[in-house]
């Protein structure tokens, strides 16, 4: 009996002690108490970062489609219970592509494709390195630092995948800048703003022009220094931000247009720091947060910049007390219908965030508990008619 029982013992401890590698976090219903009113928007999803190497990247869901706003958190373990380690390393952007939802993870090499309509995977792409995503006419494009996280002057040159939406499979590949980020599509070109960071300080200052017709590089704009944010317009202008050199030269955003020859090019600069934006209609929103490591201090903006006539409107986003009280401005999303807008809150970067809701006006509404660093945040919409 003795001896059974030692083996019991025994095969317990291992049990217990195997589960004590993986960290597993349960998913929680939050009922905001908050009544949601008629909108057009389903639900929003929230992509959680999760601290580089701690493999706690998790995917949250706000349901506006009930009387309440319910908040959802860590929605990915439970509809897919069969993933080891759920979603991985560092989430890094998540886009939604007619019914399919796609999470960009950095660190653990890959792109997750989830059914939009309950976070059940169904396709996973290996893309080393990789950064974000863009779409067109059925292909996603995927950028990647190519190399391994290792900041060196022999860092490769990066490149963008371009990836069958249907089949899931990468049809072929094309080489870009030093450490590409972003990306957007202006009739069949796609544009890549080149960081260059791992190459610190000799920071890459290009944005790649990608002939999609033929996948192939065209030529680079010269635009500035470690470049990160890169979206269009509906007037065809392509907004590129610049992080600087976290010393001398502060954090900037650029804006392109095509000369009289059809050729993108810069045309002019705003001195105002953005670290994340969004573009609705004529507006465009934009937080920006930024360290100057020579001056050792930091600086935040929270406003919006008119598309039309290339001028800020206002740095003052919202003067509510609970924006003036986020620790960690992180990202920012705005409802395309309604011009509500939610912010993301990554506090210390370690523990949970927060997702704070404000009405256009400015006013705060509520705010909800989300996973660690919330970065990236995509809107469900109701199907059209």
């Amino acid at each position: 009996m003795k001896r059974h029982l030692f083996i019991y013992i025994a095969i317990l401890l291992s049990i217990v002690g195997c589960r004590t590698d993986d960290y597993i976090v349960y998913m929680e219903d939050e009922d905001t108490g908050v009544k949601t009113g008629p909108t057009e928007v389903l639900g929003l999803y929230v992509l959680n970062e999760g601290n580089m190497g701690s493999n706690k990247c998790t995917l949250d869901y706000l349901d506006l489609s009930g009387e309440t706003a319910h908040y959802l958190r860590n929605i990915y373990a439970e509809r897919n219970p069969g993933e080891v380690k759920e979603l991985g390393d560092v989430g890094n952007d998540a886009k939604i592509y007619g019914s399919k939802l796609w999470l960009v993870i950095n660190c653990s090499n890959k792109v997750e494709v989830l059914r939009t309509k309950d976070a059940v995977k169904v396709g996973k792409i290996d893309v080393p390195n990789c950064r974000y995503v863009a779409f067109h006419k059925g292909y996603a494009y995927v950028s990647s630092y190519v190399g391994p996280v290792n900041v060196s002057q022999d860092a490769p040159l990066g490149e963008v995948y371009k990836i069958d939406t249907m089949t899931m499979k990468t049809v072929a590949k094309v080489t870009v800048g030093y450490q590409p980020e972003e990306m957007a599509v202006i009739d069949d070109k796609l544009y890549v703003a080149n960081s260059g960071g791992y190459r610190v300080p000799d920071y890459d200052r290009t944005v790649s022009v990608i002939d999609l017709k033929t996948f192939t590089e065209e030529k680079k704009i010269d635009v500035a220094v470690n470049l990160h944010r890169c979206r269009a317009d509906r007037y065809g202008q392509l907004w590129v931000s610049s992080r600087g050199d976290y010393y001398e030269e502060s954090s900037h955003l650029c804006w392109l247009q095509r000369d009289s020859n059809g050729q993108m090019q810069r045309m002019g600069r705003l001195d105002v720091m953005v670290s994340d934006l969004c573009i609705v209609g004529d507006s465009l929103y934009f937080i920006g947060v930024q360290s100057n490591y020579k001056t050792m201090k930091n600086e935040r903006m929270l406003g919006i910049i008119n598309v039309v006539t290339h001028e800020v409107v206002t740095t003052q986003l919202t003067t509510a007390k609970e924006a003036e009280s986020m620790i960690q401005p992180y990202g920012i999303i705005v409802n395309p219908t309604e011009r509500d807008f939610y912010l993301m809150d990554a506090k210390n970067y370690v523990s949970s965030g927060d997702l704070l809701h404000f009405h256009a006006d400015g006013t705060f509404d509520y705010k909800v508990r989300t996973g660690d660093i919330p970065g990236h945040a995509v809107f469900l919409m109701k199907p059209k008619k």
